[in-house]
């Protein structure tokens, strides 16, 4: 069983629950020891006194920030508790935002949130299905480990989710600081409407379970195969930066190539992903009496969804933002199966119809 690395409140209005934070994610990273070379003696590093040379004891450890060359300003930790804001534990909801408006480069770690205790599961799931329904996330920050978060709560099945998010001075501005990024977009032509089919042909729903690690894989073969005193296979190269003049026949032997791997007779070797069915490519989409999508795309998700429910869309609880576009704009056939709570409302419906 797990255990909390953080324990709080989490607080929107007057509501609170007790929650606890557990990681949601591990390392499978192989790791190595360092070593002398030509010998099995391991490498210690030690805190030593760059003046003395003499290991330092972990106790004789302060922090300190340097004022001046040479001069510094010793900070005790208990001086850090006291001004760490949020010594109560409480995780405050201050603001709900779209979840689909906060850019991914603002995404930090994973974590989950669990209530700690069953007394509080009520209250708990009331703050998870107002968040999945709303598709809205809870900004809040807190403290843990003397450093203060800020941080967006999300609904996922039956779990929350805190993803610590960077703070605004801590995203660089991609225009000042890369050297090379396209001035102009690229506009409608041939090359883009291939370059779509090319999308559209390697099209799936994700499945995270698809997807391995194979650089990991390769250094534990690596490992075995030194262990037992046999050759490594070398790794292919890298492939060539396409030539802009080749660029239409690229995108077609790419395409054709997509194509072939529909039956799932692709080499998965080397991809991180097995051979998978794909679609066909994108045909012309019959016309219905939805609305287009490009006035749902306007829309927040929460609208998207109370359209969904007037239309007894099934399955719209567990949609994305563009699931719901696809649905309604397809004049409200759902193409997923719907929750629980829906089936029960819908019978309730028919039974009092019937009454």
């Amino acid at each position: 069983m797990a255990r909390a690395i953080w324990t709080g409140v989490i607080t929107f209005g007057l509501v609170s629950v007790p929650v606890g934070l557990f990681t949601a994610t591990e390392d499978h990273t192989v790791h190595f020891h360092q070593l002398q070379r030509g010998t099995s003696d391991r490498i210690r590093n030690r805190r030593v006194n760059e003046r003395t040379g003499k290991e330092v004891g972990a106790d004789d450890i302060v922090k300190g920030y340097e004022v001046s060359e040479g001069e510094y300003v010793v900070v005790e930790p208990e001086e850090l508790d006291e001004i760490a804001p949020g010594r109560s534990r409480t995780l405050e909801i201050t603001d709900f935002v779209d979840l689909d408006r906060i850019e991914p480069v603002y995404f930090g770690r994973t974590y989950y949130l669990a209530p700690r205790g069953k007394e509080y599961l009520k209250v708990y799931e009331l703050l998870r299905t107002a968040l999945a329904e709303t598709g809205k996330a809870g900004v809040a920050t807190f403290v843990m480990r003397n450093r203060q978060y800020l941080t967006a709560l999300r609904a996922e099945d039956r779990v929350l989710l805190l993803q610590t998010l960077h703070w605004a001075d801590e995203v660089r501005d991609p225009v000042a600081e890369l050297p090379e990024l396209p001035s102009d977009r690229v506009g409608r032509g041939k090359e883009l409407d291939m370059a779509l089919r090319l999308v559209d042909a390697l099209s799936g729903d994700w499945d995270p379970a698809g997807y391995r690690d194979t650089y990991q894989e390769k250094v534990r073969e690596l490992v075995r195969a030194k262990a037992e005193g046999e050759e490594v296979a070398v790794a292919a190269q890298a492939p060539e930066a396409t030539n802009v003049v080749d660029l239409m026949e690229v995108l077609r032997g790419s395409l054709e190539q997509a194509k072939g791997k529909g039956k799932g007779t692709g080499d998965s070797s080397d991809g991180g992903k097995p051979s998978a069915p794909r679609r066909k490519a994108a045909e012309p989409r019959k016309k219905t009496g939805g609305p287009a999508q490009g006035e749902l795309r306007e829309l927040s998700k929460a609208e998207l969804y109370r359209r969904a429910t007037e239309q007894d869309i099934s399955g719209r609880s567990k949609m994305s933002r563009r699931q719901l576009v696809d649905a309604l704009s397809a004049g409200g056939s759902g193409n997923g199966s719907g929750s629980g709570d829906e089936h029960r409302s819908r019978g309730r419906r028919k039974k009092t119809t019937a009454a």
